[in-house]
């Protein structure tokens, strides 16, 4: 299941409602319902943010004409949630086993040592 996306605005917590993306060439903010997917170049709005938004001078806003809903859990989500938990939880699941690499190795900035053998 889907967790709850929440508004982009800085310090805001409420739950997103609406998304708005820039349309950069025509100068343009469009302010549409919320998006199923989110997108790295657009943002998720609180409905109090989503109504509120003001653009520079010269640039228009495109709202969505209408109240903003939020989003409800749909069955796929519900049964997607409920096969995960049934998958996790089987006993005959197959376990990838941990590989490492033997003698010394090196992550990032840190080197990794074999234990000292007793001579």
């Amino acid at each position: 299941m889907r967790s709850v996306r929440r508004c982009s605005r800085t310090g805001c917590v409420n739950p997103a409602v609406a998304t708005l993306t820039y349309a950069y060439a025509d100068s343009t903010a469009v302010v549409g319902p919320l998006a199923t997917y989110a997108e790295p170049h657009s943002y998720d709005l609180c409905e109090a943010h989503a109504l509120r938004l003001t653009v520079p001078n010269g640039w228009e806003v495109v709202r969505h004409e209408g109240e903003f809903a939020p989003p409800t859990p749909s069955d796929d989500d519900l049964t997607a949630l409920a096969e995960a938990v049934r998958e996790a939880g089987r006993p005959d699941r197959p376990v990838e086993p941990q590989v490492s690499a033997p003698g010394p190795g090196r992550r990032g900035h840190l080197r990794a040592l074999p234990d000292p053998v007793d001579e």
